[in-house]
């Protein structure tokens, strides 16, 4: 097993200033995320433990029973069966998991629209430095007098940078292709 600092030496130094970027960058989405969006996110979670399923059985198993054995007891039913009452704090309950899943999920998605859209600028980037190395090495091979001099039609290709309004147009006809096909 590598200690921690041993395997931070094994990355290089410009990595970990990204890692570093990328890290300030979820912080601050964190930091800028209002009370109410926190609230309903940490509840979210709560929510979708398998904790609160057991509690959430446990409970209605109790009332159920209760109910069921409170007359045999000599206490008062709070709720008979069909139970009414049992029936609509479940409802309420379904309500209550399903609302803050779905707003959970609305700030995942945009989350992660914004992600795909970085993705995408990153790619461009660094298709743009490969394309740019590769025309450089095609120079470098053509003016070396001790290296014959060819054709490569695929370096020549590759040596072009993206076109990113072509791969945006490519995109949103892809896009619109999909939609026409679900309506």
């Amino acid at each position: 097993m590598h200690a921690p600092d041993d395997r931070k030496d094994a990355i290089p130094t410009s990595l970990h200033e990204h890692l570093g970027k990328v890290t300030e960058f979820y912080a601050r989405h964190e930091s800028e995320l209002p009370t109410a969006q926190r609230l309903v996110e940490k509840t979210s979670v709560f929510l979708g433990s398998p904790a609160y399923v057991a509690g959430n059985l446990v409970f209605v198993v109790l009332w159920i029973a209760w109910n069921l054995a409170a007359p045999e007891l000599g206490f008062d039913q709070w709720d008979e069966p069909p139970f009414f009452w049992l029936q609509g704090l479940i409802a309420l309950n379904a309500f209550v998991i399903s609302t803050t899943v779905l707003i959970r999920q609305n700030r995942m998605s945009t989350l992660a629209n914004q992600h795909a859209h970085l993705d995408l600028q990153v790619n461009l980037l660094a298709d743009e430095k490969s394309s740019k190395i590769i025309a450089m090495l095609e120079d470098l091979r053509r003016d070396l007098p001790n290296v014959r001099d060819k054709v490569d039609q695929q370096a020549e290709e590759l040596a072009k940078p993206t076109d990113t309004g072509a791969v945006i147009s490519i995109i949103e006809d892809a896009a619109e292709q999909l939609n026409c096909k679900h309506k």
